[in-house]
């Protein structure tokens, strides 16, 4: 069933609808959130604030089938809101991210190791970028959404969405490059 029909039945009554639609949606919201703040904590809070605020405020959608740029819209200004709550601090403390030793060769053993270890760097690195280049590469790297679903969740022109992408990547390059990593360490079977 679609996210439209299920909003539709959950404005008519059927409150198990919008069950469904937090099955559908939590684990992609979970992980927009986790990519943001790199806590599952915070995700988690997150995530939950966000379902609230949208069973909550359902009824004012307007276009039904926005559903997910609506639930996007919400968690990422939660995610403001958090920031501002406890300020940049808590976004960037990513001296919690523990990074193992890396080794010249990776037995297959090893390999979970070192794909928690490219992870943990991409983690930092994102939290080093300004919010509003943060959240398009997010958006658009880690999520698949398109430029278009994007400026629309952050009610953007296209074109500075793009321009946010293109400086965020560029950033991230940047910082990888100033560690001394290049792709390999996150090119691994």
């Amino acid at each position: 069933m679609e996210d439209a029909r299920l909003v539709q039945d959950f404005l008519g009554g059927n409150h198990q609808a919008f069950n469904t639609l937090v099955s559908r949606w939590q684990g992609k919201i979970h992980h927009f959130a986790y990519r943001y703040f790199a806590s599952s904590d915070d995700a988690a809070e997150i995530t939950q604030k966000t379902f609230i605020k949208a069973y909550q405020k359902l009824d004012t959608l307007d276009d039904v089938n926005k559903f997910s740029s609506w639930l996007y819209r919400i968690a990422n200004n939660l995610c403001l809101d958090e920031l501002k709550r406890v300020g940049r601090k808590r976004a960037t403390s990513y001296e919690t991210l523990k990074v193992a030793p890396q080794t010249e060769t990776a037995s297959s053993a090893d390999s979970k190791v070192l794909r928690n270890e490219g992870l943990v760097l991409l983690h930092k690195a994102l939290l080093q970028l300004p919010n509003d280049q943060r959240v398009v590469v997010i958006m658009k790297e880690y999520e698949g959404l398109t430029f278009p679903e994007i400026a629309e969740i952050l009610d953007e022109p296209i074109n500075t969405v793009k321009s946010r992408m293109y400086y965020g990547l560029r950033a991230l390059k940047k910082t990888f490059d100033s560690w001394n990593i290049n792709k390999e360490v996150f090119n691994y079977e």
